[in-house]
């Protein structure tokens, strides 16, 4: 999937395996742990916020299971509007200009936390 086909609006979600770009804006890592094989060095990254990934136990009961996807956003969701360090970081990422790229390891584009906090912070937004 190209890049600008994930671009709306100035929250944007992208593979941390792909290139950078100057239209990245400000690049932050949204995951809980370090994606392997990217060295922190090339990584190109403005901040990791890894408080604001899923909790390990809605994680675990996802497990990349497209058919639990929905089920998952909706429980991601409560946690992003409920759990204070989650909306204090909410908060942090709203209060950034510009573009924002969040960057997440998965290898399903269309299912993974990063597309639904965007969706969600686009309507925070």
């Amino acid at each position: 999937m190209a890049n600008e086909s994930k671009q709306n609006g100035r929250f944007q979600v992208k593979r941390i395996y792909e290139q950078y770009d100057d239209s990245d804006g400000t690049r932050i890592l949204v995951d809980r742990l370090w994606p392997r094989g990217v060295a922190k060095s090339a990584a190109r990254l403005d901040g990791w916020l890894k408080e604001i990934a899923p909790s390990p136990e809605l994680r675990q009961w996802f497990g990349h299971r497209p058919e639990r996807f929905a089920e998952f956003a909706r429980k991601y969701e409560w946690e992003l509007a409920t759990d204070e360090t989650k909306r204090a970081l909410v908060s942090k990422l709203l209060s950034l200009s510009g573009t924002v790229t969040l960057l997440y390891a998965a290898k399903d584009e269309r299912h993974n936390h990063a597309v639904v906090l965007c969706e969600f912070l686009r309507r925070m937004g």
